[in-house]
């Protein structure tokens, strides 16, 4: 099948393998991992902003567990793991502030009632050049 939004290129979306399907397309399943995983850090970026937190890099991968519960499928756990890297010397305390204001105020995965982890990591960098937000 293919999704198509106005503005937007088309994209191609099939069950996951899990499920019968090809395991070569974007799944709802997978397209609800991504979109909490963009969700956390667009939500990261304007917190870190707000917050002056000098930041270069932020990976960022979302696990969610698919679970059949009382006959009923639905999304059981969600487990967001974020990779920072600051300059060194940056406050962790601040780091570890922004990194979990953004998955409280990640309006996707506020929308879902599975449990909700945070893992963390903080890598402190030296930096040549000026401090600055990454594009």
């Amino acid at each position: 099948m293919t999704l198509t939004a106005a503005g937007l290129p088309a994209l191609k979306s099939a069950p996951p393998t899990e499920f019968g399907g090809p395991g070569d397309q974007w799944s709802p399943e997978s397209l609800l991992a991504a979109a909490i995983a963009s969700c956390f850090i667009l939500t990261f970026r304007a917190l870190a902003r707000a917050s002056r937190l000098p930041w270069t890099n932020l990976g960022c991968s979302v696990e969610a567990t698919l679970e059949r519960v009382e006959s009923v499928a639905h999304f059981t756990r969600v487990v967001t793991r974020a990779t920072l890297t600051v300059p060194d010397g940056t406050s962790t305390v601040l780091c570890e502030r922004v990194l979990n204001k953004a998955e409280e105020g990640c309006l996707v995965a506020n929308s879902l009632r599975a449990k909700r982890e945070l893992q963390m990591e903080i890598v402190k960098a030296t930096v040549d050049s000026p401090e600055s937000e990454p594009a």
